[in-house]
């Protein structure tokens, strides 16, 4: 493993067992005895999740007795600050001190390599003005016939396990100062689609209020400059979180994947875009035809009403 070694961003709320299992397969990673890991716990929203979060809070207390990294450090927020605030706060306070990082959620198991592959990754891509980050979870997608290398491009970010650098994370611009423009920008709406049909429609979610997405407006950033994710062709990582126990997600099997206990071998190499790739990737994202239809009333409607 490359000696820059990144420090690992892990952000906990009230599920413990999840998080249990989170730190249980860091623990089998090689290098993460030489890996810092910082804990954001993130506050009770309500009176039936506090004892959840006292629970979380026992168990990564008990972390740094356990010899498994370098160091542990934890953040207890008294007030609940959401995901997207947690993680934009989170990552910001970590990347004023380290030039990269790689973060985790509570519901995340990696393979035994993920460490040592996330931290090559970033060492390997760290002066490519085209990367944006790195992704440690890829979709099960169907590669074109011949296609023989460890890791391909997409134009839409992970949320899941990634990692990223102080220089692209400072890029960001949280408030959308751009978005009235955006969103008249039928071209513009298109190509930020290209990583998944829903991503335009989710940045009007976004602005309008109806979710608090740090997620995709880290896409939409990426999208504006013009830059790409890192995706290994075998996953690095597993979601578990879609068992109904999440706050904002329900349950899926959309999103499972397998990972492995040995170590699976990669290299890096400077690919280009794939098309064949990035259709296959937008398929996973695609919009009933449901949405579209109800999108096209509600126009239809707005239109007869300023007429």
């Amino acid at each position: 493993m490359d000696a820059c070694i990144a420090p690992i961003v892990l952000f906990v709320y009230s599920r413990p067992e999840h998080t249990r299992r989170v730190i249980e397969a860091l623990a089998a990673n090689r290098g993460a005895e030489k890996s810092k890991l910082l804990i954001f716990s993130d506050g009770p929203k309500n009176d039936t999740t506090i004892r959840n979060v006292q629970k979380v809070r026992e168990y990564i207390r008990s972390i740094n007795s356990m010899n498994i990294f370098s160091q542990v450090i934890i953040h207890e927020s008294e007030t609940n600050k959401g995901l997207a605030n947690s993680i934009i706060d989170g990552v910001s306070l970590v990347l004023k001190e380290y030039d990269r990082v790689i973060v985790l959620e509570d519901d995340v198991i990696t393979a035994p390599d993920f460490i040592e592959y996330m931290n090559n990754a970033l060492s390997y891509f760290k002066d490519n003005g085209l990367i944006w980050s790195i992704s440690g979870y890829s979709h099960q997608i169907k590669l074109p016939k011949g296609y023989n290398n460890d890791i391909y491009l997409s134009y839409r970010a992970c949320s899941c396990a990634w990692g990223t650098w102080r220089d692209r994370w400072e890029k960001v611009d949280w408030q959308v100062r751009d978005y009235e423009k955006f969103k008249k920008n039928y071209l513009a709406r298109m190509a930020f689609n290209r990583g998944g049909a829903d991503l335009s429609k989710m940045l009007d979610y976004q602005m309008q209020g109806k979710i608090d997405s740090w997620a995709i407006r880290w896409c939409y950033s990426q999208f504006k400059h013009g830059m790409l994710t890192v995706y290994p062709v075998i996953s690095r990582v597993k979601n578990i979180g879609f068992d109904g126990s999440g706050t904002h997600s329900g349950i899926s099997t959309k999103w499972e994947v397998n990972i492995y206990c040995e170590k699976r071998p990669y290299r890096f190499e400077n690919v280009k875009i794939n098309s064949k790739i990035t259709k296959e990737f937008k398929k996973i994202y695609k919009i009933k035809k449901i949405e579209y239809a109800k999108a096209a009333i509600r126009k239809l409607i707005n239109f007869m009403i300023k007429k």
